[in-house]
């Protein structure tokens, strides 16, 4: 008698994402990001072979891209074999996080040098420099640091707690690069649990599967890669805010807004949160004059805690004035820094002047999405008995559902209509849709393909090479390695190509991710 075929749990990709988060500490070896003029690391033979040596350098960017390539590629493959999302699923997804997580927390920072921007910034905090007023130039030596030049004359856009922490990390390191990392990464794991811990909440509170939100959002490499890999205070600023909405969303509206007062103080970015915080403590039933006393306690709250910070390291609200830090580059990929800059070199090349052309083309931008965020918290929230919900949720629910959806388009006109799209402003976006649920076909679709965007964003943009290494050959090599291998998930590969071809979709379980 035939016995029969066992059912496929996902633990092959569980290890085949350990494996490339493996290969991206292995990378990081060479390509990492290090302080090489002060680091004891560049004089011990390991790295000086990793660093030194043209083909050692190569083999490292193979390994790096390749390692990235697994991680996505085992994410999609988990969405296909544990396509019913039952409660058994969940551990095997725990267990994946931790072994996705644990290599890329060991490696040195990869495709970002704003974690050694942090440690400047924290020497300037310890020096008793005002961190809003001066860049890190400001520093003896500070190229030594290894910060990208874009922090050596900007002044920092962080708020007081995270000032605090790179202050603590220098601090606690007495000099030493490489331990000054550690408090940052460890920033960054906490971010990670709290987004383990109330994404998933927040997604069954809207009637959506919490195993499902918790691969969708969480385990996307992009995440992984930007937040643990990269050391990215986002994680901790994100991590904040989703659970401060989660507590504002039930019975608990204030410990929520001191919450994302938290993330605020990581990352102003998230003062957006604050009005729908305040819409979520109204209630459904709200009038006007309780939901304009409400946002009044809102903002009265928060504002109390950031000004007691404030007073406490004698900064103040310093932290307003660097808002608009981020928005002094611009990107290709973002709209507005495309067409700004275009119109402006048009303008230049007949005479004009074309810098105030890019402002005016950047500040209508800006314009424009503080306007769509207004509307969309002003703008009376109405929900329905069949509003995407089904009946099984409570109208509260419902509620909660439309507002936090109302603020993720809020942020998405931020993060779109801004000069600057980095490749961790899609995670801002896929918490806060995700959340709220996100369907399967085209929209989900549309999510995988954005993962391969920005995954490749990542892994052609910033490597570390020494200056007398081939830089055009090792950029060719990594640009080469992630195309090919992305388009080869995409169209070659039999097993995940049908994500990303309507034709082949069909032949999934179709389901939008309710339990």
């Amino acid at each position: 008698m035939k016995e029969p075929r066992r059912r496929w749990t996902g633990r092959s990709a569980m290890w085949q994402g350990f494996a490339g988060s493996v290969l991206l500490l292995l990378g990081s070896i060479s390509v990492g990001w290090m302080a090489t003029s002060v680091s004891p690391l560049i004089r011990t033979p390991l790295f000086i072979l990793a660093r030194t040596t043209p083909a050692a350098v190569i083999t490292c960017t193979v390994m790096l891209c390749v390692g990235a390539l697994l991680l996505l590629r085992a994410w999609l493959r988990l969405r296909q074999h544990l396509a019913g999302w039952d409660p058994s699923t969940r551990p095997l997804l725990v267990k994946a996080l931790a072994l996705w997580t644990a290599p890329m927390m060991l490696a040195l920072p990869l495709f970002s040098r704003d974690s050694y921007a942090y440690i400047g910034q924290g020497r300037l905090m310890q020096q008793g420099l005002n961190p809003y007023t001066n860049g890190i130039s400001a520093l003896s030596n500070y190229y030594n640091l290894g910060p990208d030049t874009l922090w050596t004359e900007a002044p920092t856009p962080y708020g007081p707690v995270w000032l605090w922490l790179e202050q603590a990390a220098v601090g606690l390191a007495n000099g030493s690069p490489e331990l000054a990392l550690v408090p940052f990464r460890l920033a960054s794991l906490l971010g990670l649990v709290l987004l383990a811990v109330y994404v998933p909440r927040l997604a069954a509170r809207h009637g959506f599967n919490p195993q499902r939100a918790l691969w969708l959002v969480v385990l996307n490499p992009v995440l992984l890669i930007n937040f643990i890999g990269s050391v990215h205070n986002d994680s901790l600023m994100l991590g904040l805010v989703v659970a401060g909405l989660y507590y504002a969303s039930g019975r608990h509206p204030v410990w929520g807004i001191v919450l994302v007062t938290l993330s605020i103080a990581i990352k102003p970015i998230t003062l957006i949160a604050l009005p729908f915080a305040g819409l979520l403590w109204a209630g459904s039933q709200a009038g006007w004059l309780r939901k304009f006393g409400l946002w009044a306690a809102t903002l009265g709250i928060s504002m109390a805690i950031m000004a007691a910070m404030g007073l406490v390291n004698g900064l103040g609200f310093g932290w307003l004035a660097a808002l608009n830090t981020p928005g002094t580059v611009w990107i290709w990929y973002a709209p507005v820094g495309l067409v700004s800059h275009v119109a402006g070199f048009v303008v230049t090349w007949m005479g004009g002047g074309g810098g105030v052309v890019t402002g005016v083309i950047q500040a209508l931008g800006q314009g424009t999405s503080i306007l769509v965020v207004v509307l969309l918290a002003l703008v009376p929230v109405r929900t329905t008995p069949d509003a995407g919900l089904g009946a099984g949720p409570t109208a509260g629910s419902r509620y909660s559902q439309a507002v936090l959806r109302r603020m993720a388009w809020a942020f998405a006109a931020v993060v779109v209509l801004a000069p600057m799209i980095q490749p961790w402003y899609m995670v801002w976006l896929l918490a806060f849709f995700g959340v709220t649920g996100l369907k399967e076909g085209r929209v989900l679709r549309t999510v995988f393909y954005l993962s391969v965007f920005f995954m490749l964003i990542a892994l052609t943009d910033q490597l570390s090479v020494f200056q007398w290494i081939p830089v055009v050959a090792v950029r060719s090599t990594a640009i080469g390695v992630s195309v090919l291998g992305a388009l080869w998930i995409m169209l070659g590969d039999r097993k995940t190509r049908r994500l990303f071809r309507p034709s082949l979709a069909t032949r999934d379980l179709m389901h939008d991710g309710r339990p």
